[in-house]
């Protein structure tokens, strides 16, 4: 896991969970780019985020999932 700093960011297309809610205090969006899939809160949208190899994410949802 790493937490890109600002100034190595780029415009990433965030889409909402599918499994969070407009009402609900668990809203995730995710990003995908070439190298990671990035992660972050969606209350607050110029926070920090997260961003995962895809061999890593692609484990977490094999997981998750089961």
């Amino acid at each position: 896991m790493t937490t890109p700093s600002a100034g190595n960011d780029f415009a990433l297309n965030w889409f909402k969970s599918s499994y969070s809610t407009n009402d609900g205090p668990e809203c995730v969006e995710v990003a995908h780019s070439p190298a990671a899939i990035h992660v972050r809160d969606s209350k607050t949208t110029q926070g920090p985020h997260l961003a995962f190899p895809p061999e890593g994410w692609a484990a977490f949802l094999s997981y998750a999932s089961a």
